[in-house]
């Protein structure tokens, strides 16, 4: 399987802001395991990939905790997993243009295209451990703050919808996908009004009233978010 071209490291380098003193690191955090083992000396990014996601996670905590002092735990934690998932992280490598780097065995069609959001995000992943174990925490907290700077500006200015933000808050507790249940239906057919019920598990129920399902199902989700302290009445 021959060996797919790329863009020399010094252009990345360029782009990233970052000289990274060890070249063999970095050539294996854009090594796809698609190129085989001792192909031209090869080595997959999927160990990097281990250490960049928890390097990634305390840096941006480290900022979410300081940037948000009013936030508890649930708050932050749906923070944190939306400036972490695998969206952002791809996003970022689209943005950085990292699949123009990747060293890959030629199976891998369109590389920037959706269905390789998983290869892209760990692309990013690694190359913040390339950069971490060459180059130190203080120059890796600098790279992830300011390629992630609009989407931590983001994260302070946007709320999520009731219900996606109820989900994820309820997954980070490891607990099921919320329920929603229509209890009650009052006024004419041409002019309803829904009551909806919603249950996690170990959370007390809550209830939200609107003209349509799915109104009173946010209703619900946001009840519960407020009394669980996981929004405030004035975000």
């Amino acid at each position: 399987m021959a060996l797919v071209k790329r863009r020399p490291l010094a252009d990345l380098e360029e782009r990233i802001g970052v000289p990274v003193r060890d070249k063999e690191r970095l050539e294996r955090a854009l090594t796809h395991s698609s190129l085989r083992q001792g192909q031209s000396g090869a080595r997959s990014y999927e160990r990097l990939e281990f250490m960049g996601d928890r390097v990634l996670g305390l840096v941006i905590a480290e900022k979410l905790f300081e940037m948000f002092p009013r936030d508890d735990e649930g708050g932050l934690s749906l923070r944190l997993n939306t400036l972490v998932s695998a969206d952002a992280c791809a996003e970022v490598a689209d943005e950085l243009g990292l699949h123009e780097f990747l060293r890959h065995g030629g199976d891998l069609k369109r590389v920037k295209g959706k269905h390789t959001k998983n290869i892209r995000a760990d692309l990013v992943e690694a190359l913040i451990a390339a950069i971490y174990l060459s180059e130190g925490l203080e120059t890796t907290r600098a790279f992830i703050l300011r390629v992630w700077g609009d989407r931590l500006v983001q994260a302070g200015e946007a709320r999520q919808d009731a219900k996606t933000a109820l989900q994820e808050w309820a997954h980070t507790r490891g607990t099921q996908t919320p329920r929603y249940e229509t209890v009650g239906r009052e006024g004419p057919d041409h002019d309803p009004v829904f009551t909806v019920r919603v249950s996690v598990p170990d959370v007390e129920p809550g209830e939200g009233k609107g003209r349509s399902k799915r109104l009173a199902e946010q209703e619900a989700a946001k009840a519960v978010l407020l009394r669980e302290k996981i929004w405030k009445d004035e975000a």
